[in-house]
């Protein structure tokens, strides 16, 4: 299996989170200012079935609310944050038409929102500037739903996946936590027609390291830092 021809991707973490409160719109909108070349986003669902940008499986954290997401309806989600967390029908909004290329990177930490995620996907019209991570069972409740999605399979050790799991799955990347990233690991997945990508590097130290391994992908909460480091070579990978 070769290679496919790439460029590397700058992923901002949940937006801009250091400027504006992850994984809302203003965050997303400032990411896509300071040149991300994807916005990695949360997606979970709220009681009534809507795909919302969250992290936590509560709003407790980000909103101060001691609840459940699923325990609430979209429109009650609304009413308790005043507006502030998106879904992800505004959120695939936001970036259309943003002129710079920038695609959304769909997490997936529930597989439960898996399938409401690639129909929202579809329904607006946005497949071709949306790809997705997660853990094996998220990517392939992804998988299930949509035959040509673009899959970053989030791995967390260094023994590769089984065959039979890369098979089902069928992943364009792997996604790893960038403290396992090394060049021996990148040229391995290379080898076998893999894109690696690595999350969450905010240090200039770590992305160098990074950059210098050859990865393809970097997720940071620092934006506007790794592009600093890359911008003569950064824009999105080509869907």
């Amino acid at each position: 299996m070769s290679l496919m021809a790439t460029v590397f991707t700058a992923v901002a973490h949940r937006g801009d989170p250091y400027v504006h409160r992850e994984n809302t719109l203003p965050s997303v909108r400032s990411a896509v200012r300071a040149g991300a070349g994807a916005v990695e986003i949360d997606i979970r669902l709220t009681r009534d079935g809507v795909p919302v940008l969250l992290h936590d499986a509560t709003l407790q954290r980000l909103w101060g609310v001691d609840r459940p997401l699923g325990a609430l309806t979209a429109d009650e989600v609304r009413e308790r944050t005043r507006g502030g967390v998106p879904t992800l029908r505004e959120a695939l909004a936001e970036t259309a038409g943003n002129g710079c290329g920038a695609r959304l990177f769909i997490d997936l930490p529930d597989p439960s929102a898996a399938a409401a995620a690639v129909a929202e996907v579809h329904a607006s019209g946005a497949a071709g500037r949306v790809y997705y991570c997660g853990a094996a069972p998220s990517m392939l409740a992804v998988r299930r739903a949509d035959a040509a999605a673009e899959i970053a399979l989030t791995w967390t050790t260094l023994a590769p996946p089984r065959p039979p799991l890369l098979a089902e799955v069928r992943p364009r990347w792997l996604n790893y936590r960038f403290g396992l990233v090394s060049p021996e690991l990148v040229a391995r997945n290379h080898a076998d027609g893999l894109l690696v990508s690595a999350w969450t590097a905010d240090t200039r130290r770590t992305m160098r390291r990074l950059l210098a391994a050859g990865v393809d992908s970097i997720t940071t909460n620092r934006i506007d830092t790794l592009r600093d480091l890359t911008a003569p070579r950064s824009r999105s990978t080509p869907s």
